[in-house]
């Protein structure tokens, strides 16, 4: 049996991708399956061909996989806007958006206090613990209060939240260290015994 026709387009893109031939992969780029879109992006990456005009023109595509790879390849972008993802209606999106937050060298003013209110208010556990991720990353006072609050959020999140306090000193930060000592996650108070030994 053959694969179907959009399985063996997407395997074309990727090959592209590793062999230089930009006119498949450009091809790629308006295919009707979202597989062979994503598969596109990537191999435009690879090429070095990935820019802020073609992340800005798929931050919109129809398909959240296609978002979610635009998101992921932007944390190399450092002049692109991550606002529209970090507000996509799929939650994946988001969390890709909010690590990729944490990726690139600069973040604006805006985007640091969108990542913030993903860390404190986000219905998705995964959206918060990459959002905490990110601020611990970037390392601005300004994502510390959220960061603290991580430190009582669910577990996982917890871990991420000791974490992230790494770039951070003063009381609050030694004090919330001291809690995560105790707390009922070994991996939460391991982290706080590293960071504190």
């Amino acid at each position: 049996m053959t694969a179907p026709d959009h399985l063996e387009r997407r395997r074309a893109v990727v090959i592209a991708g590793h062999t230089g031939d930009a006119a498949i992969v450009q091809s790629g780029l308006d295919d009707a399956d979202a597989g062979v879109r994503e598969a596109a992006l990537g191999a435009l990456a690879r090429l070095g061909s990935f820019d802020v005009d073609i992340a800005r023109r798929f931050a919109s595509d129809p398909a959240p996989r296609v978002r979610r790879r635009v998101a992921e390849l932007a944390a190399a972008l450092g002049d692109f806007d991550l606002l529209p993802l970090l507000d996509d209606d799929d939650s994946s999106v988001v969390e890709t958006a909010a690590w990729a937050g944490g990726e690139q060298v600069e973040v604006a003013d805006v985007t640091l206090h969108r990542i913030i209110e993903l860390a404190t208010s986000h219905d998705d556990v995964l959206v918060r613990e990459a959002a905490v991720a990110a601020l611990g990353a970037i390392g601005d006072e300004r994502g510390l209060p959220a960061i603290l609050r991580g430190c009582s959020d669910k577990p996982a999140i917890r871990r991420r939240a000791v974490l992230a306090l790494a770039p951070f000193d003063g009381p609050e930060v030694e004090a919330a260290l001291k809690v995560a000592l105790e707390d009922r996650d070994w991996q939460v108070r391991q982290a706080a015994e590293d960071l504190l030994g």
